[in-house]
Parts: structure tokens; C-alpha cells; sequence
């Protein structure tokens, strides 16, 4: 009975530690990534550059977070979940450490390529550390408090980065960052168990890494820089040709390998698919909203860095509580019907967004709309670990979050064209508000289409039906 009690206070400690280092290691990459927004024209002015060229500090971490996603989900699943998000959490903590001691760009984007790699390495990997380290009776619950916490640093990051700009300096984002990913790296080295796809040997498909890697950094590349270049000059046409082509090897090689980077046969999965899909749309929302507010905040309403990210701290707590609602719903509500919930959410608020101008209605609105795409992108990492075996949460976590990322920098690059292309027009307000118009309904739409599709294929009983508790 001892030997037992022991054992199970061990278990619970293991939990506990593996489940501090994850969230504390995907809060600073969500913090990261929306702290900096605001902090670019800061750089622009202290390292003597345009704000375009400071733009490739942003553009550099998304080219390398995107092109490693599928590659380090992977790579733990074949060779250990521990060391690799080990390595990613010391790869990330090293490099907010180069950031913010930079003495010119080109060493900044350096460090941020690095530290994009780390953010790859740490974040499928660390979505199967929990699915593999809790029991699947609490495994969602725990995921979803996981995404909270990271959503915490989603919603934060814009205040974060403009109280810190607009104070001691850009810099001391990375000095905030780097002892907070060292804390997450010394939890996990005492906490975090190892696990591994046992049916896997350990070698990796390297042509399938390099075909995949190609086609993300050609794709990325172009949709990040084609708004300045020119979506017609040389440069980005042949950027796409090259995504095109490296695309198509990708898909060839994973066909035929003996053990694929990818197996093809997860896209049979029509729940994963379905799952996928909507939550990367929700993403590509967040991604336009956090853009065209952080725009009007400042352009508009002329608010200052600081002023600006106080705003963003309405939907802050409802963004960190979409993470632990999804959890909760997970066992209890199908998925296409949360993510057809979240998208309906969503897609109304960010059209309302645009049709309030007083404080009092525009701040619960933002929140409205923050619930939505907070829940949408959250609950579609959640619902994956349910759909798919734990023993390739890696790679199926790599995949999503591929999606969520380039697809989110494809929608960026595509409100980034339109505000420009409207603005000398219509001015700078109506084109903001046309693009989340645009968006919002893209986002309705895309809800109700997968609402329809998922009772016409519950109907013929390939996925479960909406109406039944996917615990049952």
C-alpha cells in the first residue's frame, strides 16, 4: 500500500512539473510573438533601419517557427519527446538571450531564426509531453489548461511589448523571455518524463525534412514579403514555384516512404480534417483582428504603444479562459460542433467590431470576438490529441500548428495588401473595417459550412453524430 502511495504521489508530481514547464515554455512563445508587433517601429529607430527592414524580426521567426513545425512534432514522436523539447526550450532561452544583446539587425533576425526553431521544437512537442504524461480521462482537461496559460501570453503580449517599448525599451522583452523559458527548462529537466512512437524506428525521412522545410520557407517567404516586393515580380513568382515544387516531392516522397515524416493516411481522418480546417480559418481571423486593431488602436484612435496594449487586455482573460473551456468541452461536446460554435462567435464579432465606435461597446465586443477565435484556434489543437493515437500526438500536433501558422501568415499578408490597397481610397478607417468585414464573413461562412458537411457526413455515420457526447 505504501509502495503504491509512493508511486502515485511520484505520478502527480511528474504531472504537475511536466505540465509548469510546457505552459510556461508556450506562454513565452505566445508572448514572443504578439509582444514584438508593438515593439517594431522602436527597433526601426534605436538600430538606425526602415520600420520594412525591422519588419524581417517578425518575418524571420514566423519563416522559421513555420517551416520546423512538422519537423520537431516529428522528431520527438521518432527520438524522444523529452530531449527534443528540451532542446527547443534551451535553443529559445540562448536566443531571447542574443536578442536582446544585438547590436545590429542582421544579428537580431539571426537570433530570431534560432529562436524560431526552438519555439518548432517546444510546441508540438510539447502538446504529446502532456498527452503522453496525463491518463485520456484528464488528458483534455489538461491541454486545455495549458492553452490557457499560453493564451494568457497571446492576449498579455501586445501590453507586454508596448509597456516595455514605450518604457526601459524593445530589449527587455528578451530579458523577460529569457529567465522565463530558463525556468520552464530547469522544471523539465527535473519533471518531464520521456516517451516515443515505439512502433517507429529511430531515423527520420531527411528528404521528406527537406522538401517540407523548402516548400514552408519558399511559401512563407513569398506571402510575408510579397506585399513590399510585389505579388507579379520575380522574386515572389519564383518563390511560389519553388513552394509548388517542393510541395509536390513532399507529397511523392511521404507516398512511398518506408517510414514517412508524415503518413498521408492521417488526412483520412475526416474529424482531424474537419478539425483542421477550422481551426486554422480561426487562426487566419486572429491573426487579421490582432493586426487591424493593433492599425486602428494606434492609427485611428491615436494611442500610444502603451495605450494601445491596455486595450488588448479586454479579451485577455477570455482568451487564457478559452483554453480550459475547450478543455471541458472536449469530452462532452463534439468537436465540429465546438469549432462551428466558435467560428459562429467569431465571425459575428469581428463583423460588430466594426459597427461600434464608443469604448463601452467596442472593449466587450473585442472580448467577444477574442472568445471565439481564441477558442476556434485553442480547441483545434485539444480536439486533434482526441482524434489521433498518443504515440503520434507529435506529428499530428506538427501538422496542425503548420497549418495554423501558415495559413495565419497567408491571411496577414492578404489584410497587409488590401489595407494598403484601400486606404488611399477610402482612407484608413474604412479600409480597416472592410477587411475585418471581409474576414468575419469568411470566418460565419466557413462555420456554417462545416456544420452542414459534419451532419451530412454524421448522417451517413462517418464521424459521430453532433447531437451525442463524444465521451459517450
Amino acid at each position: 500500500m505504501a509502495g503504491n502511495r509512493d508511486r502515485a504521489v511520484r505520478d502527480r508530481a511528474v504531472r504537475a512539473g511536466a505540465f509548469v514547464s510546457v505552459a510556461v515554455a508556450l506562454f513565452c512563445i505566445q508572448l514572443d510573438f504578439f509582444a514584438l508587433n508593438l515593439a517594431v517601429p522602436g527597433m526601426a529607430a534605436e538600430l538606425d533601419v526602415t520600420v520594412s527592414a525591422a519588419q524581417w524580426t517578425l518575418s524571420a521567426y514566423m519563416l522559421a517557427i513555420g517551416c520546423f513545425f512538422i519537423v520537431g512534432g516529428r522528431l520527438g514522436d521518432v527520438f524522444g519527446r523529452r530531449p527534443v523539447l528540451l532542446a527547443g526550450t534551451a535553443l529559445f532561452a540562448a536566443a531571447s538571450v542574443g536578442c536582446a544583446l544585438a547590436p545590429d539587425l542582421a544579428v537580431l533576425v539571426v537570433a530570431r531564426v534560432v529562436q524560431g526553431v526552438g519555439a518548432a521544437l517546444i510546441f508540438p512537442t510539447a502538446v504529446s509531453v502532456i498527452s503522453n504524461t496525463f491518463p485520456e480521462r484528464s488528458r483534455a482537461h489538461a491541454l486545455g489548461a495549458v492553452f490557457g496559460v499560453a493564451n494568457i501570453g497571446t492576449a498579455l503580449g501586445p501590453f507586454v511589448g508596448g509597456g516595455l517599448t514605450d518604457g526601459p525599451g524593445w530589449r527587455w522583452i528578451f530579458w523577460l523571455l529569457a529567465p522565463l523559458s530558463g525556468l520552464a527548462l530547469v522544471i523539465g529537466l527535473v519533471y518531464v518524463p520521456d516517451s516515443r512512437d515505439e512502433s517507429a524506428p529511430r531515423q527520420l525521412d531527411l528528404f521528406g525534412c527537406l522538401t517540407v522545410v523548402c516548400c514552408l520557407a519558399a511559401l512563407t517567404l513569398a506571402v510575408e514579403r510579397g506585399s513590399a516586393w510585389g505579388w507579379t515580380t520575380a522574386r515572389t513568382l519564383t518563390l511560389l514555384a519553388v513552394a509548388a515544387v517542393s510541395g509536390v516531392l513532399f507529397v511523392l516522397r511521404e507516398r512511398t516512404a518506408r517510414h514517412p515524416l508524415v503518413d498521408l493516411r492521417l488526412f483520412r481522418n475526416v474529424s482531424f480534417d474537419l478539425v483542421t480546417a477550422v481551426g486554422s480559418i480561426c487562426n487566419m481571423g486572429y491573426a487579421v483582428t490582432v493586426f487591424i486593431a493593433t492599425l486602428y488602436l494606434q492609427g485611428v484612435r491615436d494611442l500610444s504603444a502603451l495605450a494601445a496594449g491596455t486595450v488588448f487586455l479586454a479579451p485577455a482573460v477570455v482568451v487564457a479562459l478559452a483554453g480550459p473551456t475547450g478543455g471541458w468541452l472536449a469530452p462532452r461536446v463534439a468537436p465540429a460542433l465546438v469549432m462551428a460554435s466558435a467560428g459562429a462567435l467569431a465571425g459575428s464579432g469581428m463583423i460588430v467590431l466594426t459597427l461600434v465606435s464608443a469604448w463601452w461597446l467596442y472593449v466587450p465586443v473585442f472580448a467577444w470576438c477574442g472568445l471565439g477565435l481564441g477558442l476556434g484556434w485553442t480547441f483545434s489543437s485539444v480536439a486533434t490529441q482526441q482524434v489521433v493515437a498518443p504515440a503520434r500526438a507529435g506529428e499530428a500536433s506538427g501538422v496542425v500548428l503548420t497549418c495554423l501558422v501558415t495559413l495565419g501568415a497567408v491571411a496577414l499578408a492578404g489584410a497587409a495588401s488590401a489595407v494598403a490597397s484601400l486606404t488611399p481610397r477610402h482612407g484608413p478607417e474604412a479600409a480597416y473595417d472592410a477587411v475585418l468585414r471581409t474576414g468575419g464573413a469568411v470566418v460565419l461562412a466557413a462555420s456554417v459550412l462545416v456544420l452542414l458537411v459534419s451532419r451530412w457526413l454524421a448522417a451517413r455515420g462517418l464521424v459521430p453524430s453532433l447531437s451525442v457526447r463524444a465521451g459517450r
